[in-house]
């Protein structure tokens, strides 16, 4: 079954009926027509450029965990003195 891609209450390809299949979902459209329409490719180009804008952001959000900073502040925080592990310059107490 073609599914259409339908604008503001018409299809895009510009078929007419009551029995047409249709969608504002960009990946479920089939019918080649509505595919080649500027309305499609310029819906498929805003959701692309959403989708590109979103993930710099979470990038750009990602934060560092440093495990090395939470682990000398957990062996701090214990009572008594606590030996850093090998790798932490020194072999120290904390």
């Amino acid at each position: 079954m073609v599914t259409h891609f339908k604008v503001s209450g018409h299809l895009a390809c510009g078929h007419k009926g009551s029995n047409l299949t249709s969608t504002r979902e960009l990946n479920r459209v089939k019918c080649r027509s509505c595919r080649n329409t500027d309305a499609y490719k310029e819906a498929r180009k805003t959701e692309r450029n959403a989708a590109r804008r979103a993930a710099r952001k979470a990038k750009i959000a990602h934060v560092v965990n440093d495990w090395r900073q939470a682990w000398t502040e957990r062996l701090t925080a214990m009572a008594g003195l606590q030996r850093l592990p090998r790798g932490f310059h020194g072999q120290g107490f904390v």
